[in-house]
């Protein structure tokens, strides 16, 4: 079981850095942070996961590599000590992992295809084609019929 938690641990922690790179960063830090703080030990998780993404990103291409293996040994670690004090279970670890896999790597990877279709003869006015809008306010100056022909 020991090598099982090893393994799932660097995995975790493999897919925790190259979270970091991503859109979906905010999202993979609460859930590992949440998951390391659950025991309440480490208040400065949520600060700690941040300040090693900063550094991930401040490097340069040759320090780049070396700052992610230490951060996915750092991690690695602390994911495999959580998951042993959890007498060995390493159910709360695959859920986490599981969560973390199925974030997008981007958000270009969670759009979908929109397909809309203006009909009905000439519009005199905005048309917007979107999957979600807010707070879309239009100034528009008003056209009396006669005007339009």
């Amino acid at each position: 079981m020991d090598s099982e938690l090893a393994v799932l641990a660097a995995s975790g922690a493999t897919t925790l850095v190259s979270l970091m790179v991503t859109d979906s960063w905010t999202h993979a830090r609460e859930l590992l942070g949440r998951y390391l703080t659950r025991t309440g030990a480490d208040p400065d998780t949520f600060d700690d996961l941040q300040d090693a993404r900063t550094r991930l990103l401040a490097a340069d291409a040759t320090e780049r590599a070396r700052i992610a293996r230490e951060i996915s040994r750092r991690y690695g670690d602390r994911l495999r000590r959580l998951a042993e004090a959890d007498d060995g279970s390493d159910e709360a670890l695959h859920t986490l992992l599981a969560s973390l896999l199925r974030l997008p790597a981007s958000a270009a990877d969670s759009r979908r295809t929109v397909d809309n279709r203006v009909s009905g003869g000439v519009q005199h006015g905005p048309v917007v084609q979107s999957g979600t809008v807010a707070g879309l306010t239009f100034h528009v100056d008003r056209i009396d019929r006669a005007d339009r022909q």
